[in-house]
């Protein structure tokens, strides 16, 4: 399951080099759109989570995290990953703000899997020294 992860932040840093290669485009042809800020916006979480997807997926291997823990880590981050900068642009685009109360729900995700990841450092690895 931790390829999930790692594939999905792999093909997140995909999505979030040709997301700037767009903007570079709306920048060149000088007109930005109305949501120019959470088209940005978007841009930086689909790189940083995508980063971080990939990190988690090696830590997820590196401290042997199975069962429930596993899956709340591996879904739970993926959705979140992919969901929250897709929310932004929802919002962005269509003018409905009442879709931004989803952003939290998308966060929660992505904490959940971020406190889970907090336990198994702790816990600590088999070959993890004190040190």
């Amino acid at each position: 399951m931790s390829r999930i992860l790692k594939v999905s932040g792999f093909a997140g840093l995909t999505v979030q080099m040709l997301w700037g290669m767009g903007n570079v485009v709306f920048l060149m042809g000088g007109s930005l759109p109305a949501f120019w800020g959470e088209w940005v916006g978007a841009h930086a979480h689909f790189g940083v989570l995508g980063i971080l997807a990939v990190v988690t997926g090696l830590a997820v291997e590196h401290y042997g995290t199975s069962g429930t823990r596993r899956s709340v880590v591996v879904y739970g981050y993926t959705l979140g990953q992919w969901l929250l900068p897709a929310t932004l642009v929802a919002v962005a685009v269509s003018g409905l703000h009442q879709l931004g109360i989803l952003e939290f729900v998308w966060g929660i995700c992505l904490l959940a899997a971020m406190a889970v990841m907090t336990l198994e450092a702790w816990d600590g690895a088999p070959d993890d020294s004190l040190v």
